[in-house]
C-alpha cells in the first residue's frame, strides 16, 4: 500500500498567516470556538497553499457579522439562512459558517439548523479527507479517520456512501473529481458502487453544477484514469454523450506547457469529446459552456477538419493553417493528432507552428481592407467584397506573403477581381 507523507508543518504556516490569524482573534470568545475546517487542512497537511479558506465557527451567524463589522471587516450575507457569512479582509474572502446539523434533505437541498458539535458537523461533509479541522492552537482534529485516508490516497465517504449521494448527487461526480485530484490507485469501492446505482440521478441536476465538477476532476493529476473508470462503467457517456477519446486526451496532457488557467480544462474536454462542430454545439448546451470555452472546442473541431483534409502538412500548409484558424484550436488539434498522422507533419511546419505560438513569427494576417480597394477606385459595394475575396485566395495560394510588393500585387488582384471603378 502507497503511504504518502504529510506535512505537519503546513498547519502552522496556515495558522501563521495573517489574515487568518487575525480572522480567529475577533471570533475568538470565552464560551465559544471557531476553526480552520475543510480543504484549506486537507491542502495544508498535503504541502499546498489553498486559496480558498473557510471556517467553522459555534457563533450565531448574525454574531459572526456584528464581530466582523465592528472590526471594519466587511460581511457579507451569502448564505445566512444556511449560516454562511463571507468577510472580506482587503481582497481575500473568507467564508465563516455556523455549525449545522441536518434535519431533512431531497437529495439537492438540505434542510439544517445551528449546532454546537464539531464532530456532528463534520460527519455531515462528503468525504474523510474534507472533514478536517484545526483550532486556534493548532490542534488537528480527526473525527472521520481522514488522515489515514489522505496518507493512502482514499477518497471514502463519511458513513453510508448511498446515503451521502442521496443527500447530495452532485457527490457523484465530487467522488471522481476529488479521487482524480488527491486519490491514489483504484476508487474506493464502496464509494464506486454507490456512485454507479445513483448515476440516474445525475440527470436531475443542473448542467452549471455537472460542467463545473467535470471540468475541475479533467484538470486533476489523475484524470485519464478516472475518465477511463468512468468510460468503463458507462458514466462517462451520460455526461458528455460519447465514450471520448482518452488516447487524445493523454496526448493533449502530454503535451501542455501552459501553466493552469482556465481554459485548460475546456482544452482537455476538447481533446476528449470533440470530433466535430456539432459536438461542441451540443457540449455547450448539456454543460452550458461558456463562450469562451464553445469557441475553443469549436475552433479545435474546424482545425482538426481541415488538417484530416491534407495528406501532408509542410511549412507553407502551417501558414495557411494558422491564417485561417483559431492558433490555440489549430495548436490542440496538432498536439493530439495519432502518432502515424504527426509523422506527415514535417519538421519545418511543426517549427513554423512553434514560432507563431512563442510569438516570435505574427501569425499571417491578410493584408487588405476594403477602404484599399475603395481608395484605389473601386466603387463601394459587392464590387469590393469580390476583390477582396480573389485576393484572399491568391494570397493563401502564394502561402500568405507579407510586405509591400506583396500587398501591391494583392491590391492591383483585388481592384481587377471587383471589375468596376468609381
Amino acid at each position: 500500500m502507497t503511504i504518502r507523507t504529510l506535512h505537519r508543518d503546513g498547519l502552522a504556516d496556515l495558522l501563521a498567516d495573517p489574515d487568518i490569524s487575525h480572522l480567529l482573534s475577533v471570533l475568538k470568545a470565552e464560551t465559544e470556538e471557531t476553526r480552520i475546517v475543510g480543504g484549506a487542512v486537507r491542502d495544508a497537511l498535503l504541502g499546498y497553499v489553498s486559496s480558498d479558506v473557510d471556517l467553522a465557527t459555534t457563533l450565531l451567524p448574525k454574531e459572526v457579522m456584528r464581530r466582523a463589522t465592528a472590526t471594519s471587516l466587511r460581511a457579507i450575507p451569502t448564505g445566512i439562512e444556511h449560516g454562511t457569512v463571507t468577510v472580506l479582509r482587503g481582497d481575500r474572502a473568507f467564508e465563516i459558517t455556523t455549525l449545522r446539523e441536518d434535519i431533512e434533505t431531497d437529495g439537492r437541498h438540505a434542510v439544517v439548523r445551528f449546532g454546537r458539535d464539531f464532530a456532528r458537523d463534520a460527519a455531515r461533509r462528503d468525504f474523510t479527507i474534507n472533514a478536517l479541522s484545526i483550532d486556534e492552537k493548532g490542534e488537528l482534529h480527526d473525527t472521520t479517520e481522514g488522515v489515514a485516508d489522505l496518507e493512502t490516497g482514499r477518497v471514502r465517504f463519511i458513513g453510508d456512501a448511498a446515503t451521502r449521494i442521496r443527500e447530495d448527487a452532485l457527490r457523484i461526480l465530487r467522488f471522481f473529481r476529488f479521487h482524480a485530484r488527491y486519490g491514489i490507485g483504484a476508487p474506493d469501492q464502496e464509494g464506486f458502487r454507490a456512485a454507479m446505482e445513483a448515476a440516474q440521478a445525475l440527470d436531475g441536476l443542473s448542467r452549471e453544477r455537472v460542467r463545473s465538477e467535470l471540468l475541475k476532476l479533467l484538470e486533476g493529476p489523475g484524470a485519464v484514469e478516472v475518465i477511463a473508470t468512468m468510460r468503463k462503467a458507462g458514466l462517462l457517456e451520460r455526461i458528455i454523450g460519447t465514450d471520448g477519446h482518452l488516447d487524445r486526451l493523454t496526448r493533449a496532457i502530454a503535451a501542455e506547457t501552459m501553466d493552469a488557467n482556465q481554459m485548460r480544462a475546456a482544452t482537455r474536454l476538447a481533446a476528449l469529446a470533440v470530433d466535430t462542430v456539432t459536438d461542441a454545439t451540443w457540449l455547450r448546451q448539456a454543460l452550458r459552456l461558456s463562450n469562451e470555452e464553445h469557441d475553443l472546442l469549436e475552433a479545435y473541431a474546424t482545425a482538426r477538419r481541415a488538417i484530416e483534409s491534407l495528406p501532408t502538412i509542410r511549412a507553407i500548409d502551417m501558414r495557411r493553417l494558422a491564417a485561417t484558424h483559431d492558433l490555440p484550436g489549430l495548436a490542440l488539434a496538432v498536439d493530439v493528432l495519432s502518432p502515424a498522422r504527426t509523422q506527415q507533419i514535417g519538421p519545418e511546419a511543426h517549427a513554423e507552428l512553434a514560432a507563431f505560438l512563442d510569438g516570435t513569427r505574427p501569425v499571417p494576417r491578410f493584408p487588405l481592407r476594403g477602404s484599399d480597394l475603395v481608395t484605389a477606385g473601386v466603387s463601394p459595394g459587392r464590387s469590393v467584397g469580390k476583390g477582396l475575396e480573389a485576393a484572399r485566395s491568391l494570397w493563401l495560394e502564394r502561402g500568405c506573403l507579407s510586405g509591400e510588393e506583396e500587398h501591391t500585387l494583392l491590391l492591383d488582384f483585388a481592384v481587377a477581381a471587383a471589375g468596376t471603378k468609381g
